[in-house]
């Protein structure tokens, strides 16, 4: 897979998150862990949470 660091992760390597998208799902591991897990996510449900970070629907 090609993994690439999120725009929105922190300088640090700590606080770095990576994506992986594939043609039907989303796949996202923590950097400093990567052999500790990936949460995969289908592209329709990734969309939709796309969509509701970009309306504002997460913010505080």
């Amino acid at each position: 897979m090609n993994w690439r660091k999120s725009s929105r992760s922190g300088s640090g390597p700590r606080e770095c998150v990576e994506l992986a998208i594939g043609e039907a799902a989303t796949y996202i591991r923590d950097t400093k862990d990567r052999d500790g897990g990936t949460l995969r996510v289908h592209q329709r449900a990734w969309a939709g949470f796309l969509h509701d970070v970009k309306a504002g629907r997460f913010d505080w």
